[in-house]
């Protein structure tokens, strides 16, 4: 298989980019990610924002947009990520008082569902991407299970974090292979080796890359996105290292 894609998600950069998103946009180009997945837009029209991507070589690899947006004002989300070329629209948390049963993740199933359905109908898709909540149980079966098992495939994908994912107690590859062929978009970050479990660079931390990659690969990802929610240096030389360790790893 040939390698997938890098790109970074803008929140690690979020401070940064808060200054001078555009400058941010060049250094990461600079540092030679193919794409970008945006954490909001920093109040850049799509029009500006798709020329200085193109200009840039960075293709937009998602993004993230709240499910308040998502349902109070749908058609606007679409018709900015159609202007950018942005073809995953990426649900990336959900409140905390519509995930407290099963029933609540039942009904979030069905939310997610109707919103995807009308993604598709412009030619995108809907992704819902985890943290660690998702794997409390009820009756024996996690939030995202239910989640997943509660709306169709061809609705709603994942966006699966492999830090969240083994935080929450499960293994990053074996719930590759558990959602192969509804996984377009894999969030590489990774965890620090002691109590704290904390944040750090990919490939300075205890996941294990070179399994979890080969299982995105036969999930059928379409990309792979480094994120980093902490940074002990400036973001900017961690998400370099990121992509180095990759690189070096023959991932990138």
């Amino acid at each position: 298989m040939g390698k997938l894609p890098i790109a970074v998600q803008l929140y690690t950069l979020r401070d940064d980019a808060a200054k001078d998103f555009p400058a941010v946009l060049r250094q990461v180009a600079g540092l030679g990610y193919a794409g970008v997945e945006l954490a909001g837009a920093h109040g850049m029209a799509a029009p500006d924002l798709r020329r200085l991507l193109d200009d840039l070589g960075l293709k937009v690899a998602g993004s993230h947009t709240g499910i308040e947006q998502l349902e109070a004002d749908l058609n606007a989300v679409l018709e900015y990520n159609e202007t950018i070329g942005n073809r995953w629209v990426v649900c990336p948390w959900m409140p905390e008082e519509r995930r407290k049963t099963a029933g609540g993740w039942k009904q979030v199933a069905a939310t997610l569902a109707a919103i995807g359905e009308k993604c598709n109908a412009r030619g995108m898709r809907l992704c819902y991407h985890n943290h660690a909540f998702e794997f409390e149980r009820f009756d024996g079966v996690t939030g995202l299970d239910i989640l997943f098992g509660e709306s169709p495939a061809t609705a709603l994908g994942s966006e699966l974090d492999t830090y969240w994912v083994r935080y929450g107690g499960e293994d990053p590859a074996a719930y590759l292979r558990k959602l192969a062929g509804r996984v377009p978009l894999v969030h590489l970050k990774d965890m620090l080796g002691d109590e704290s479990r904390g944040f750090a660079e990919v490939g300075e931390g205890v996941m294990d890359w070179p399994a979890i990659v080969a299982e995105a690969e036969k999930a059928g990802a379409e990309w792979l996105i480094v994120e980093q929610d902490v940074c002990q240096r400036p973001p900017i030389e961690s998400v370099e290292i990121s992509l180095r360790n990759l690189q070096r790893m023959g991932l990138a």
